[in-house]
């Protein structure tokens, strides 16, 4: 049973250090299959309804047409891990009786995928990997962290599996990490959706493209025109272009950046997964050099209108 988590601590850093935490409101979202949140909700909402009562953690289901849905946990530091022990309690039971029927094999570990932004999961890996072999060894859960995004989204997956108390225990150490380590710029969270399909920029406002229609996406306006603000790296040179960008609101040109030889590969992401999704996010061509001998640079060659080039700067040194 696999699960999705994501973690939106908002805090005053100063309290939480000060009196453990007391004070720090945290939210946490899980996505879940349908037959996950089926038994999470119970009958006639009963189950929810006993788990927010006994929680105080205020607990939402999102609504949708997707396989997946997500399960957003909000309130106190006390009152979210109240409710996430009651939630992951009920989903080791639900393994526990589905293993009853299969007495060929034992009962499988209880599994979630933590969902951070990509910015904060340097502390969270440490030195050398130092911090996660740490949680690993006080914890007794198994933690991973993906090496690509999630699809359109700033944000990576924390894969963590065990019993409910180490998966208890491993979640209180990541916030811990998280909550010390804020996110640093614009975060776009990772959303289900039926399938990714293309980002379309027009006057300010992002549109994923569906079948035929064009939907608003409000997380990826937001970056946008934060974006616009933003200027990462300085121009080696600018030119003109006849490249037709998606986003029409102004001239197309072209944008040259020299990228460090070992930053390339974070760029470009196992098998072109991240390059790929930064071209889908900014509707930006991004062309990258081959390698010249003796040089410890990459010419990157980022073509579009003038949004397009800022966000695809911005994601590029997210």
């Amino acid at each position: 049973m696999c699960s999705d988590l994501e973690l939106q601590p908002t805090m005053d850093q100063t309290d939480y250090c000060s009196d453990g935490g007391l004070h720090v409101t945290l939210t946490l979202r899980l996505l879940m299959h349908g037959k996950e949140v089926g038994s999470i909700i119970g009958k006639k909402g009963d189950t929810i309804k006993r788990m927010r009562e006994e929680s105080s953690a205020r607990i939402n289901v999102s609504e949708g047409s997707c396989p997946e849905r997500i399960i957003t946990i909000t309130g106190s530091m006390e009152a979210v891990f109240k409710a996430f022990t009651m939630i992951t309690g009920k989903l080791e039971e639900d393994l526990s009786t589905s293993s009853l029927s299969d007495t060929t094999r034992s009962k499988p570990p209880v599994t979630l995928r933590l969902v951070i932004p990509a910015s904060q999961c340097g502390s969270l890996i440490g030195k050398g990997g130092s911090k996660i072999k740490e949680i690993r060894e006080t914890t007794g859960a198994q933690v991973q962290v993906a090496g690509d995004l999630l699809p359109n989204s700033t944000e990576r997956a924390v894969t963590i599996s065990g019993t409910q108390d180490a998966i208890i225990h491993c979640i209180r150490q990541i916030c811990a990490v998280i909550l010390e380590s804020p996110p640093k710029g614009a975060t776009i969270p990772y959303r289900p959706t039926l399938g990714p399909g293309p980002v379309v920029f027009s006057g300010g406002q992002a549109y994923t493209v569906q079948g035929q229609f064009a939907v608003p996406h409000p997380d990826l306006s937001k970056l946008h025109q934060l974006a616009a603000q933003h200027a990462s790296y300085n121009a080696v040179n600018q030119s003109s272009s006849s490249y037709s960008g998606l986003d029409n609101s102004g001239q197309t040109t072209s944008q040259e950046l020299l990228i460090p030889n070992d930053l390339i590969g974070c760029i470009i992401g196992r098998q072109g997964s991240k390059i790929n999704e930064i071209r889908q996010m900014s509707g930006a061509q991004i062309k990258i050099d081959n390698q010249v001998d003796g040089s410890t640079e990459r010419l990157v060659t980022i073509t579009g209108g003038a949004l397009n080039i800022n966000l695809a700067q911005y994601l590029i040194n997210a």
